[in-house]
Protein backbone atom coordinates (compact mmCIF):
# COMPACT_ATOMS: atom_id res chain seq x y z
CA UNK A 1 0.00 0.00 0.00
CA UNK A 2 1.45 3.29 -1.00
CA UNK A 3 0.74 5.81 1.46
CA UNK A 4 3.35 8.95 0.33
CA UNK A 5 1.02 11.70 1.83
CA UNK A 6 -0.31 9.69 4.90
CA UNK A 7 2.93 8.61 6.08
CA UNK A 8 4.45 12.26 5.74
CA UNK A 9 1.73 13.60 8.00
CA UNK A 10 1.64 11.14 10.59
CA UNK A 11 5.59 11.97 10.66
CA UNK A 12 5.07 15.11 11.09
CA UNK A 13 2.54 14.69 13.86
CA UNK A 14 5.34 12.57 15.35
CA UNK A 15 7.70 14.88 15.37
CA UNK A 16 5.66 17.54 17.22
CA UNK A 17 4.48 15.40 20.12
CA UNK A 18 6.73 15.35 23.20
CA UNK A 19 5.13 12.24 24.56
CA UNK A 20 4.17 9.16 23.02
CA UNK A 21 0.79 8.94 21.60
CA UNK A 22 -1.72 6.13 20.58
CA UNK A 23 -2.86 5.14 17.39
CA UNK A 24 -6.15 5.81 18.40
CA UNK A 25 -4.55 9.81 18.98
CA UNK A 26 -3.05 9.74 15.70
CA UNK A 27 -6.19 8.60 14.02
CA UNK A 28 -8.11 11.15 15.71
CA UNK A 29 -5.56 13.92 14.51
CA UNK A 30 -5.16 13.13 10.99
CA UNK A 31 -8.70 11.66 10.61
CA UNK A 32 -7.40 8.55 8.97
CA UNK A 33 -8.46 5.20 9.75
CA UNK A 34 -6.76 3.14 12.07
CA UNK A 35 -5.61 0.88 9.45
CA UNK A 36 -3.93 3.52 7.89
CA UNK A 37 -2.14 4.59 10.71
CA UNK A 38 -1.04 1.15 11.52
CA UNK A 39 0.15 0.57 7.95
CA UNK A 40 2.07 4.19 8.30
CA UNK A 41 3.42 3.36 11.33
CA UNK A 42 5.02 0.28 9.66
CA UNK A 43 6.07 1.99 6.66
CA UNK A 44 8.16 4.86 8.61
CA UNK A 45 9.54 2.18 11.32
CA UNK A 46 11.42 0.63 7.93
CA UNK A 47 12.44 3.76 6.79
CA UNK A 48 13.90 5.18 10.33
CA UNK A 49 15.42 2.00 10.42
CA UNK A 50 17.73 2.06 7.84
CA UNK A 51 21.74 2.89 8.93
CA UNK A 52 22.23 6.83 7.54
CA UNK A 53 18.73 8.21 9.42
CA UNK A 54 19.25 9.40 12.83
CA UNK A 55 16.09 8.96 14.25
CA UNK A 56 13.68 6.27 14.97
CA UNK A 57 10.42 5.40 15.69
CA UNK A 58 10.05 3.99 19.92
CA UNK A 59 7.25 1.97 21.05
CA UNK A 60 6.64 3.70 24.35
CA UNK A 61 3.50 1.80 26.14
CA UNK A 62 0.98 1.78 24.09
CA UNK A 63 2.05 4.35 21.74
CA UNK A 64 5.06 5.93 19.80
CA UNK A 65 7.37 8.37 19.71
CA UNK A 66 10.05 9.83 16.88
CA UNK A 67 13.61 9.24 19.00
CA UNK A 68 17.17 9.91 18.25
CA UNK A 69 18.69 6.60 18.08
CA UNK A 70 20.50 4.97 20.51
CA UNK A 71 23.86 4.98 19.00
CA UNK A 72 23.48 8.36 19.08
CA UNK A 73 22.87 9.31 21.82
CA UNK A 74 26.81 9.17 23.37
CA UNK A 75 26.64 12.29 20.69
CA UNK A 76 24.23 14.40 21.55
CA UNK A 77 23.69 13.64 25.59
CA UNK A 78 25.75 16.77 26.84
CA UNK A 79 24.08 19.15 24.39
CA UNK A 80 20.04 18.04 24.84
CA UNK A 81 20.03 15.51 27.66
CA UNK A 82 19.17 16.98 30.53
CA UNK A 83 22.45 15.99 32.19
CA UNK A 84 22.14 15.18 35.57
CA UNK A 85 18.29 15.85 36.02
CA UNK A 86 17.50 12.26 35.15
CA UNK A 87 20.27 10.38 37.07
CA UNK A 88 19.49 8.09 39.64
CA UNK A 89 21.39 7.51 42.67
CA UNK A 90 22.22 3.74 43.65
CA UNK A 91 19.26 3.84 46.03
CA UNK A 92 17.02 5.16 43.56
CA UNK A 93 17.29 2.75 40.74
CA UNK A 94 17.74 -0.31 43.22
CA UNK A 95 13.89 0.97 44.81
CA UNK A 96 13.03 1.54 41.18
CA UNK A 97 14.01 -1.90 40.43
CA UNK A 98 12.37 -3.66 43.11
CA UNK A 99 8.94 -1.99 42.20
CA UNK A 100 9.63 -2.79 38.24
CA UNK A 101 9.64 -6.29 39.03
CA UNK A 102 7.53 -6.49 41.91
CA UNK A 103 4.64 -4.67 41.10
CA UNK A 104 1.76 -3.85 42.86
CA UNK A 105 3.97 -3.42 45.68
CA UNK A 106 3.64 -1.47 48.91
CA UNK A 107 6.02 1.04 50.87
CA UNK A 108 6.89 -2.31 53.53
CA UNK A 109 7.46 -4.54 50.84
CA UNK A 110 9.92 -2.14 49.64
CA UNK A 111 11.31 -1.76 52.73
CA UNK A 112 11.42 -5.49 53.45
CA UNK A 113 13.38 -6.49 50.07
CA UNK A 114 15.67 -3.43 50.41
CA UNK A 115 16.40 -3.95 54.64
CA UNK A 116 16.19 0.18 54.44
CA UNK A 117 13.38 2.49 54.56
CA UNK A 118 12.37 3.48 50.62
CA UNK A 119 10.45 6.87 51.77
CA UNK A 120 13.34 9.28 50.12
CA UNK A 121 13.62 7.50 46.94
CA UNK A 122 10.14 6.83 46.20
CA UNK A 123 9.67 10.60 47.33
CA UNK A 124 12.16 11.04 44.40
CA UNK A 125 10.76 8.64 42.04
CA UNK A 126 7.06 10.20 42.19
CA UNK A 127 8.45 13.54 41.95
CA UNK A 128 10.64 12.13 38.53
CA UNK A 129 7.12 10.48 37.75
CA UNK A 130 8.08 6.52 37.25
CA UNK A 131 6.19 5.64 39.94
CA UNK A 132 3.08 5.97 40.96
CA UNK A 133 0.07 4.95 43.20
CA UNK A 134 -1.82 1.69 41.53
CA UNK A 135 -4.19 0.91 44.15
CA UNK A 136 -4.65 -0.49 47.78
CA UNK A 137 -3.64 -3.68 49.12
CA UNK A 138 -6.62 -5.79 50.33
CA UNK A 139 -4.78 -6.32 53.80
CA UNK A 140 -6.01 -4.83 56.91
CA UNK A 141 -4.27 -1.03 57.22
CA UNK A 142 -5.14 -1.33 53.31
CA UNK A 143 -1.58 0.16 52.64
CA UNK A 144 -0.99 2.00 49.09
CA UNK A 145 0.82 -0.27 46.26
CA UNK A 146 3.04 1.05 43.93
CA UNK A 147 3.57 0.44 39.82
CA UNK A 148 5.58 2.14 37.24
CA UNK A 149 4.65 4.91 34.47
CA UNK A 150 4.48 5.52 31.11
CA UNK A 151 7.09 8.12 31.84
CA UNK A 152 9.78 5.53 33.31
CA UNK A 153 8.99 3.19 30.21
CA UNK A 154 9.84 6.17 27.93
CA UNK A 155 12.85 6.58 30.20
CA UNK A 156 13.94 3.51 29.76
CA UNK A 157 13.23 2.96 26.31
CA UNK A 158 10.73 0.18 27.20
CA UNK A 159 7.61 -0.80 25.41
CA UNK A 160 6.08 -2.57 28.07
CA UNK A 161 6.67 -4.10 31.30
CA UNK A 162 7.49 -7.18 29.86
CA UNK A 163 10.75 -5.53 27.81
CA UNK A 164 12.25 -5.46 31.39
CA UNK A 165 15.29 -7.56 31.27
CA UNK A 166 14.86 -11.33 32.20
CA UNK A 167 16.48 -12.38 36.27
CA UNK A 168 18.28 -15.04 36.88
CA UNK A 169 17.12 -17.23 39.85
CA UNK A 170 19.64 -15.43 42.40
CA UNK A 171 18.31 -12.07 41.19
CA UNK A 172 14.80 -13.47 41.70
CA UNK A 173 14.87 -14.10 44.25
CA UNK A 174 16.10 -11.50 45.58
CA UNK A 175 13.11 -9.70 44.61
CA UNK A 176 10.88 -11.98 45.89
CA UNK A 177 8.37 -10.66 48.69
CA UNK A 178 9.52 -12.28 52.33
CA UNK A 179 6.46 -12.89 54.56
Amino acid sequence: MKLEKEVALIEAVLFLENDPVDIKYLSKVTHFSMAVVEESIIQLKGIYSMENRGLEISDVGEGFQLIPKIELWDYLKDTYGRKNENKLSKAALETLSIIAYSQPVTRGEIENIRGVSPDSMMKLLISKNFIKDVGKKDVPGKPAQYGTTKEFLKAFRLSSIADLPKLDEIEQDRFELNG
